[in-house]
């Protein structure tokens, strides 16, 4: 008897999701039980083996990152129910897809993420960016930027897609980071509707009433008078002038210069070990013996270390264009590390004129942004003189000579990690490209040139170089997260989140131990500001891929607890008016990290408000959103004070005005559009007065041509002149 083939089970047409609970499906795509649930939908396709189809349902969650990739290949796929455009494109690649084009971004094709989106090309009309934009808002009210929490414990080490896996998205030439993602998120969709009717776009539906027709058009009228007001201040700066004068370098008054010198080494001195300090105070008096014999690296170094100084010097509303004189020592220092390579500056003091220029472009936010290609020629620099290599592999030298070699390395590789980080580019160097060791833990006053040895003190004693060594401390661990973060091939799964999370928590707890310590033996308020800065700010970037999925996905509450933990930490330190003042002026990291607190703060906020409108409790829980407001009206207050300090941005004090317009319009169950653009025009009216104030001070030189000058801004931003980017949180976009 011939065997009969064995009969093969018939395949389920139920989705994975109804079959493990038991229930009737529908069998739509998604069906109506998983939209219900809000979880994703997959069915089993035996003849090609498991695809996964996912459905993100609406819930009040943050936004999902843009590029999210599945490891699994799916050779063949399901086909979706079509959309009302005919497309077969989810919804989650459609919104990724109009938030690049309303956002300029460009997409490269073999970049992309694995949900089938193509790349479209970038429509050069403001206007019809923005018409899709709103008209996909529209479309897919009850679409939702969650993942579903299907996930399990035996994929949450799966990889959130890194460089390789994402599409390369530029803005302004240069790469957005993890906060411009989280920037275009959903919860933000009526603020971003209210500007890009402000820009004359065709907005559907939202800001189409009479209520609020006249509003966006005075916003449209009030952010283009801010435009040309920043312009007109901006025009006096060295990189904005036609024929910068030859200005000399001439210190200000002895005496004036001697109180912003001793604010350089009491602050930033501690963390970024650049000088010897009994060595340059001998060369600073023999400065003032005789100004006119001192050579140019004397002169510049002497400059940028008051100029530094002076950003703690409190000069009220009369500086006597002190500012401006220190801009352009600022200018002039770096014209001199670009000019012809002489052997003069490829040494010691090269490289501390070039640390301390990096560091004043940071601090006085003079191309602060743009750091981390600065960065590259350094680095060659101090590679050049064999900087990465310990002292006790080349020819003998001083303790001095040694120790400053060393300390200078550790600064330089802080700067490295700093601007990797704010930047969304990896750092230039790794640990395995050197082998200098640590400085040791010993003052200043205890070595010179003649000093042939010198005992270390204990790690526990607090010196001079102590903050240096305890910024060191975490250094490779923050390496690796900015590897992690920025690498092009570099896949970030939870459990390394976790891991150096762990690693970089340890190492905050152990400089506050120290600090404790030795709060009686030098350590300042401004000091432990400063070191938990620039340690706790890396938890924001290295959390968010998984906070973002925190709410569809109970496993990731901890990254959505440590970032906003960080977020508030950082926007409320230790009183001290030499740090807050620190933070309202500068640039480059010191404001990249009031950023990203301010995104965080701003999303978690508003999406508790709309969780608690939807389940009724939002006049229970008064009482954890109060902190959130409270730390967002702090930032405002800071927004202004860096306007009347030098910043012309004005979109981060507008948009945070408007974040808290909609919260309070949801909270007192009115609508949000009247309120968001009545908040906007009050920001801009408020920032306008700060600008036009700020220009009235500083009238510009006749030898500016103004006409030329403004002509030479913003010829690509179309008739209306304004930066329809929409990047928010981006300090460098259109007003600054």
């Amino acid at each position: 008897m011939e065997t009969q083939p064995r009969k093969r089970r018939r395949p389920a047409l139920s989705c994975i999701e109804c079959r493990r609970r038991k229930v009737k499906c529908d069998r739509t795509d998604p069906c109506t039980h998983c939209v219900v649930s809000k979880v994703e939908c997959n069915y089993r396709i035996y003849n090609d083996g498991l695809h996964t189809q996912q459905h993100p349902q609406q819930n009040t969650s943050w936004a999902s990152t843009p590029s999210e990739s599945t490891n699994a290949p799916s050779p063949k796929v399901r086909p979706q129910q079509p959309n009302a455009d005919g497309s077969d494109i989810g919804y989650g690649a459609i919104r990724r897809q109009v938030i690049a084009t309303a956002l300029g971004w460009n997409e490269t094709p073999n970049h992309l993420p694995n949900d089938g989106l193509r790349p479209t090309p970038r429509n050069q009309d403001a206007e019809s960016d923005f018409r899709g934009l709103i008209h996909l808002l529209k479309e897919f009210p009850a679409a939702s930027t969650t993942y579903g929490p299907s996930e399990t414990s035996r994929n949450i080490s799966a990889s959130q897609s890194g460089s390789q896996d994402s599409q390369i998205i530029m803005n302004k030439t240069r790469t957005l980071k993890w906060s411009h993602y989280v920037g275009a998120a959903e919860e933000f969709a009526i603020i971003l509707a209210c500007y890009a009717a402000a820009g004359g776009c065709d907005y559907g539906s939202l800001f189409q009433g009479a209520d609020t027709r006249e509003l966006v058009a005075q916003i449209g009228d009030l952010l283009k008078q801010c435009k040309e007001t920043a312009r007109s201040i901006k025009i006096g700066r060295p990189s904005r002038c036609l024929s910068s004068p030859k200005t000399g370098l001439l210190p200000p008054a002895r005496e004036l210069a001697d109180t912003m010198v001793t604010h350089y080494f009491e602050s930033f001195e501690s963390t970024h070990r650049i000088l010897h300090v009994p060595t340059f105070w001998a060369d600073y008096q023999k400065y003032w013996s005789n100004p006119e014999s001192a050579s140019t690296t004397l002169r510049l170094k002497i400059l940028l270390v008051i100029g530094i100084g002076s950003s703690l010097y409190e000069f009220g509303d009369t500086d006597g264009g002190f500012h401006n004189m220190v801009r352009q020592w600022v200018y002039t220092a770096q014209t001199w590390l670009s000019g012809p390579l002489e052997k003069d500056r490829l040494n010691i003091s090269g490289l501390q004129i070039h640390c301390l220029t990096i560091l004043a472009r940071e601090i006085l936010s003079i191309g602060g942004d743009l750091v981390w290609v600065s960065m590259g020629s350094l680095i060659n620099s101090a590679m050049q003189i064999a900087l990465h290599r310990d002292p006790k592999h080349l020819p003998p030298m001083s303790v001095l000579q040694t120790e400053l070699r060393r300390r200078l390395w550790v600064t330089i590789l802080e700067m490295v990690v700093q601007s990797s980080l704010d930047s969304a580019l990896p750092p230039r160097l790794s640990f395995d490209d050197f082998d200098t060791e640590a400085p040791s833990n010993i003052n200043d006053d205890e070595m010179d040139e003649l000093t042939t040895a010198v005992q270390p003190r204990a790690k526990n004693t607090f010196t001079t170089t102590s903050m240096q060594l305890m910024l060191y401390s975490s250094l490779e661990t923050r390496f690796r997260i900015v590897k992690l973060l920025n690498g092009l091939s570099s896949e970030i799964s939870h459990s390394d989140v976790l891991s150096l999370s762990s690693e970089l928590n340890k190492a905050l707890c152990e400089c506050n131990r120290f600090i404790v310590e030795n709060e009686r033996s030098g350590v300042t308020r401004f000091h432990r500001n400063l070191l938990d800065y620039l340690v706790r700010r890396f938890i924001i970037p290295l959390h968010c891929p998984f906070a973002t999925r925190a709410r569809a996905n109970p496993l990731f509450h901890f990254s959505l607890k440590a970032s906003l933990d960080a977020a508030m930490a950082i926007i409320s330190p230790e009183p001290d008016a030499s740090f807050s003042h620190l933070m309202a002026i500068g640039g480059g990291m010191f404001r990249e990290g009031v950023r990203c607190a301010s995104t965080v703060i701003s999303l978690e906020l508003i999406t508790q408000v709309e969780a608690q409108d939807s389940d009724g409790t939002l006049q229970r829980n008064v009482y954890y959103r109060e902190p959130l407001k409270r730390a967002l009206r702090n930032i405002i207050a800071l927004a202004a004070e860096r306007i009347r300090q030098g910043e012309t941005n004005i979109k981060l004090h507008m948009f945070l005005c408007m974040v808290l317009a909609q919260v309070e319009a949801i909270e007192a169950g009115v609508s949000c559009e009247p309120k968001v653009a009545q908040s906007a025009i009050l920001s801009l009216e408020f920032c306008l007065d700060l600008l036009q104030t700020r220009l009235g001070n500083a009238p510009l030189s006749p030898r500016h041509d103004t006409n030329r000058a403004l002509s030479s801004f913003g010829s690509d931003q179309g008739d209306f002149g304004l930066d329809l980017d929409l990047d928010f949180f981006f300090p460098d976009a259109g007003f600054t």
